[in-house]
């Protein structure tokens, strides 16, 4: 369904399609550039929404300021990251239990979702389609905080593979963070014949993420309930020693208590929609 979120400058107008069990997963999604077409509806966003809310998660796409019925006019990126943090803050007040979050942007998106992730920890992982690493500065992801997929296409003439392979190898040198770059064959900028391909791609990613994840959270919870435990154990053995009477004879032991970036302007990409972007998206299995 359609939803209006308090936006910094206004209104900002959106598409939300809440989970069907609670304590699910969310999902923000971020369009391309809005000065080049981009829109909440464009293909590319609109498929991976449809991807995500078939697996069950609260997911949510939105108009940047000035585009469609969203307040505001364009800020060169700053202002924008200003609506994708207020896009998150409301859904994450939607569901407040949500055991992961991810961000998944294209091209301007992918540029602007890497930058809210630098500054919200909560984030689980993030999907980056075509970022346009040969246009904007991403020398702020130092270091990147969360694992993540990156995508290209090899017949891309907007953004050179070469910026995007000399990205992924700095983000590579980090520990703890595991960057999976795929590279779509025959794909360009917009994936315009390559669609199913990259929600192939993307979804195989995001399941395998997403079971990882799962499994570390079974095990941190599992670790937690055993140390609880083993704490009721030793409160319990310490109730029964001091609840004891002294042996005659012996004295009795005490006790002790308790540690921006400016653009720089190259070719301009000109962005389509979804045809079907207004209808719902099919309700998961």
């Amino acid at each position: 369904p359609e939803v209006i979120i308090n936006g910094p400058e206004g209104r900002l107008e959106g598409r939300y399609y809440p989970a069907k069990v609670p304590n699910s997963p969310i999902a923000l999604l971020l369009h391309p550039h809005p000065q080049h077409g981009g829109t909440m509806n464009n293909k590319v966003v609109y498929q991976l929404y449809q991807m995500f809310v078939r697996r069950g998660f609260a997911t949510l796409r939105f108009n940047f300021r000035g585009v469609g019925r969203s307040q505001g006019s364009f800020d060169r990126g700053e202002g924008e990251l200003s609506d994708a943090a207020s896009a998150l803050d409301w859904l994450q007040t939607q569901n407040r239990d949500a055991p992961m979050c991810w961000v998944g942007g294209f091209s301007f998106g992918a540029w602007i979702g890497m930058q809210l992730l630098m500054r919200r920890p909560e984030i689980t992982g993030f999907l980056s389609i075509s970022p346009p690493a040969n246009m904007y500065d991403f020398s702020f992801l130092a270091p990147c905080p969360a694992s993540g997929l990156i995508t290209h296409g090899d017949k891309d003439d907007i953004v050179p593979q070469d910026s995007v392979t000399d990205l992924i190898a700095k983000l590579a040198k980090q520990k703890d963070v595991i960057i999976d770059f795929q590279v779509l064959k025959g794909a360009t900028h917009f994936y315009n014949e390559h669609l199913d391909e990259l929600e192939k791609t993307v979804s195989g990613y995001l399941d395998r993420r997403t079971a990882e994840i799962q499994a570390s959270l079974t095990a941190e919870i599992e670790n937690l309930d055993d140390a609880e435990d083993a704490d009721n154990e030793g409160d319990n053995n310490s109730a029964a020693r001091t609840s004891s009477p002294p042996v005659v004879g012996l004295a009795t032991p005490g006790l002790v208590g308790p540690p921006t970036a400016t653009p720089r302007t190259l070719r301009t990409p000109t962005y389509t929609n979804a045809r079907a972007s207004t209808a719902p998206p099919p309700p998961p299995p």
